[in-house]
């Protein structure tokens, strides 16, 4: 296979189902060798199982490229070390890492216990920064030996983690840690040839079909399919590939066929006095600046 990746090898976390297995899919397509990571869990995080990695490793083989699983936990130093090490013992190198694995423990704040709390920021924020770790750990060393990569890092956030969204404060705490997380690495690594990017992806998933259900209908044969998860892919492969050269540090919205560039927080209206306000003052001025300001977008889900 050739295309925009040949010859590059890409891991893709949580490739098992939904979009990782879209990415894993496209970035094959594209020439890439494929690490093809997946615990195998339930959509609430529970269980395991070999299957889900391994069918999309044999489905990229049987289309004539090259793939291998890992089912190792990349919520674990062990198990984000060993993503890094399979790419190496089984082609060599490692060129691009697409963090994607997620579950959702969806709950209203007042009834969030701490356990799901937990759950889904590890899984989601601690399954980005092991794998990122380890991945550039390997690329700053390769630097270091005069072998400056062309690195790239594809992190996963989403819409609640950009404006939030109602019954899901555990997993838009953990998309916005993110976002944090993007922009602190892509400001960090670059020295040593690795660019990282994030995108907020709006796709049919086992996450998004219950919980979004209207929106993420299937279409009338024949249309468009809006929100299905290979819409995405594109970009990642492109944000994969040694082709994005200079673009670090930013994070896209992906949903059908609309791309966007987010711009995220910046300064907006703004007063000095110079001195110390009162309180009311401090209120006066803070309406005043508010009545200057855009409107923030809605919560999802906010009524």
């Amino acid at each position: 296979m050739t295309g925009i990746c040949t010859g590059r090898v890409a891991a893709v976390t949580g490739a098992g189902r939904g979009l990782g297995r879209a990415h894993a899919l496209a970035l094959a397509a594209e020439g890439a060798q494929v690490v093809v990571n997946d615990l195998g869990v339930a959509a609430d995080g529970a269980g395991s199982s070999a299957g889900p990695a391994q069918r999309v490793a044999d489905e990229i083989c049987a289309l004539g490229g090259r793939a291998v699983a890992h089912t190792g936990d990349i919520t674990t130093t062990d198990g984000a070390a060993s993503l890094v090490t399979t790419a190496l013992d089984a082609f060599g190198r490692l060129d691009a890492l697409v963090n994607n694995a997620g579950f959702l423990r969806d709950r209203m704040l007042v009834n969030l216990d701490e356990d799901d709390w937990n759950a889904v920021l590890r899984v989601h924020l601690t399954g980005h920064f092991l794998p990122l770790k380890h991945a550039a750990a390997h690329w700053r060393a390769e630097a270091k030996a005069g072998r400056t990569p062309t690195a790239r890092i594809v992190n996963t956030s989403s819409g609640a983690g950009l404006l939030g969204s109602v019954g899901q404060g555990n997993y838009s705490a953990a998309k916005a840690g993110i976002v944090g997380l993007t922009l602190v690495a892509a400001a960090e690594l670059g020295r040593y040839g690795i660019q990282v990017n994030a995108l907020a992806p709006a796709a049919r998933t086992r996450m998004t079909e219950h919980t979004f259900a209207e929106t993420m209908a299937a279409p009338a044969a024949g249309d468009f399919d809006a929100m299905a998860p290979e819409n995405v892919s594109p970009l990642v492969v492109w944000l994969s590939s040694a082709d994005c050269d200079g673009v670090t540090g930013r994070i896209f919205e992906a949903e059908g066929g609309r791309i966007t560039v987010m711009e995220g927080w910046r300064p907006g209206p703004t007063a000095d006095k110079g001195a110390r306000r009162t309180p009311a003052e401090a209120g006066e001025t803070a309406r005043a600046l508010l009545a200057a300001a855009e409107r923030p977008q809605p919560v999802y889900g906010a009524r």
